[in-house]
């Protein structure tokens, strides 16, 4: 092997080392490796917030323009308003607040005590110090007392009651000239209209002397009365009564008395929009028998009945049994027969079916068929005897 000389030998190696250093640079430069990860770039700095805007000020809403109607002197009132405002002046006076008491015992303390049981509104019927309420009001009351509107406070005594129209007469000693009566209907009575105004005055809940309006609802209502028969021709108010206005009374608009409030049809026991009164026809009718009496005048046949109709439930019978028959009324004269004692045991008489066409189902239809007649009048009465319908005509009579 030759060698070469060490000049030379050097100065090749040198240039060797040369040769590689460059590309030894390049590998190791990092920059240029492609499995390097790339250096993130810088963030940008975030951008200024934009200022939100100053907000507006507050404008004041534009003036109301003055109204087209002419303003209203001080005072002032619709028609509807005048009247209604008139009629509470003129008939508040009349309107009375009944409160009745009853014994309680106490049977650990060996004592017994009056306390008040109830309470309910009426009206002034005159200037002798008679006052109109419903029998309910007073009913199984130990004593009685009537307020005045100047809060005056009277005892007061039950001149005459009628369970079945569920009217009560009261006495009280009052000077005349501190009594108001009702206003009451002349001769002419105006006829009643659906859709009428009617005011109720009374004392609901114990509030005295409180007003309601409305208008009649219906006429010829019926409803079942304390009495134990049916109540006819009530007038029908959309007016609020509630509980504490029975017995106050219902007016029109010109403060006529048009009835007496008496019950409500609700479920919830306060005013649902549907009351009813006893007409005033009715009140005029019986209201002077009462004070004059003590006791309505009825007048009937002459027959004696059973008005809970005990027979009839048991028999399955429509119509009203005659028991007997007074001897000198007008039934026997016109041949009505009772019942009959025989050898097989109690036969049946004459059933009353019918009363001038009207049919007699029981002893509710009987007494509001006779109810407004007067004595001496004839009636046409019809009879089932036996498997036989008969009709005879007979005079009526006073009951007693």
């Amino acid at each position: 092997m030759t060698s070469l000389p060490l000049p030379l030998a050097l100065a090749t190696r040198l240039l060797l080392i040369a040769a590689l250093l460059p590309a030894a640079c390049r590998r190791s430069d990092p920059r240029a490796t492609p499995t390097s990860p790339a250096a993130p770039a810088p963030l940008a700095a975030p951008a200024p917030l934009a200022a939100e805007p100053a907000p507006a000020p507050t404008e004041a809403p534009p003036p109301t323009p003055p109204s087209a109607l002419p303003a209203l002197s001080p005072g002032a009132r619709i028609e509807d308003e005048r009247n209604t405002i008139a009629i509470f002046r003129d008939a508040a006076p009349a309107a009375v607040f009944v409160t009745q008491k009853q014994v309680v015992v106490d049977y650990w303390a060996g004592r017994a005590m009056e306390v008040p049981a109830g309470s309910g509104s009426g009206f002034v019927w005159d200037k002798q110090g008679y006052v109109v309420t419903n029998f309910h009001v007073v009913q199984n009351a130990r004593s009685l007392t009537v307020t005045l509107q100047d809060q005056s406070t009277h005892d007061a005594v039950v001149r005459g009651v009628e369970p079945r129209k569920d009217i009560a007469v009261l006495k009280i000693n009052v000077p005349a000239d501190k009594l108001v009566p009702i206003r009451l209907p002349g001769d002419k009575r105006p006829r009643l209209e659906v859709g009428q105004k009617a005011i109720a005055i009374g004392n609901p809940f114990g509030l005295d002397h409180t007003l309601t309006v409305g208008v009649i609802s219906a006429l010829g209502r019926s409803m079942e009365g304390v009495g134990g028969v049916t109540i006819r021709d009530m007038v029908q108010t959309d007016a609020a009564i509630n509980p504490g206005n029975s017995g106050g009374p219902l007016l029109d608009s010109s403060g006529t008395l048009i009835g007496m409030n008496t019950a409500i049809f609700s479920k919830s026991g306060a005013s649902a929009g549907v009351g009813f009164a006893v007409p005033v026809s009715t009140v005029l009718r019986v209201v002077p028998q009462l004070i004059k009496n003590g006791r309505a005048e009825q007048v009937g046949l002459g027959v004696r009945i059973d008005p809970e109709q005990r027979i009839e439930r048991r028999l399955g019978l429509r119509g009203v049994v005659v028991l007997a028959v007074d001897a000198s009324g007008p039934a026997a004269s016109a041949g009505l027969r009772g019942l009959q004692n025989t050898p097989n045991g109690v036969v049946l008489g004459d059933v009353i079916v019918a009363i001038d066409g009207g049919a007699v189902d029981g002893y509710d239809d009987l007494y509001n068929l006779l109810d407004a007649r007067r004595p001496g009048e004839r009636v046409k009465v019809k009879v089932r005897r036996g498997n036989q319908l008969v009709e005879v005509e007979t005079a009526l009579a006073l009951v007693q």
